[in-house]
Order: C-alpha cells, then sequence, then structure tokens
C-alpha cells in the first residue's frame, strides 16, 4: 500500500516534474515486474495452484492490465522526462 501511496503522489501532486516522471517510472518498472514473477513460478506462481481454481482466469487477465498499464506509464514518463531535457535547453 505504501508504494502505491508514493506513485500516485508522483502522479498527482508532482505532475509535470522531473522528481514526478522518476517516482511513475520507477513504481512502473516496478509494476512490470509483477507479471513476469507471478507467471513464473510453478509452485505459487499461475502454472502451480491459481491455475486450479476458480479465479485463475480473473488472475491472469489482471496481470495482462497490470502489465500492459505498467509499460504505457513506464513509455509516458519517459517520454516526459525527454521532453523536460530537451526544454531546458531551449
Amino acid at each position: 500500500m505504501p508504494i502505491f501511496v508514493v506513485w500516485l503522489y508522483g502522479t498527482l501532486v508532482l505532475a509535470e516534474r522531473r522528481s514526478g516522471y522518476i517516482i511513475i517510472l520507477l513504481g512502473s518498472l516496478l509494476g512490470l515486474g509483477v507479471p513476469v514473477i507471478h507467471m513464473m513460478g510453478k509452485g505459487v506462481g499461475v502454472g502451480g495452484n491459481i491455475a486450479k481454481s476458480s479465479g485463475a482466469f480473473f488472475f491472469v487477465w489482471t496481470l495482462i492490465a497490470l502489465g500492459v498499464t505498467a509499460l504505457f506509464s513506464v513509455i509516458l514518463s519517459a517520454r516526459g522526462l525527454w521532453s523536460l531535457q530537451w526544454g531546458k535547453s531551449r
């Protein structure tokens, strides 16, 4: 929960600032790792007990949605950092 609060703080309060873009970038990179970690495990991951449960379909689609959202956030924050870098030199 604290990680999510810091990520939202960087998004909402520190918008258009370098520190906000860096917080979003780091949080999004961590978010990209969540689906990868959950898909790799044999015992606890999707290939193990979760695949046999009734909520497996919802869980997998939630992981996919998280990965897509995190990747999109990485792209947008990198683009924002890039524009800040070139905006100061002009």
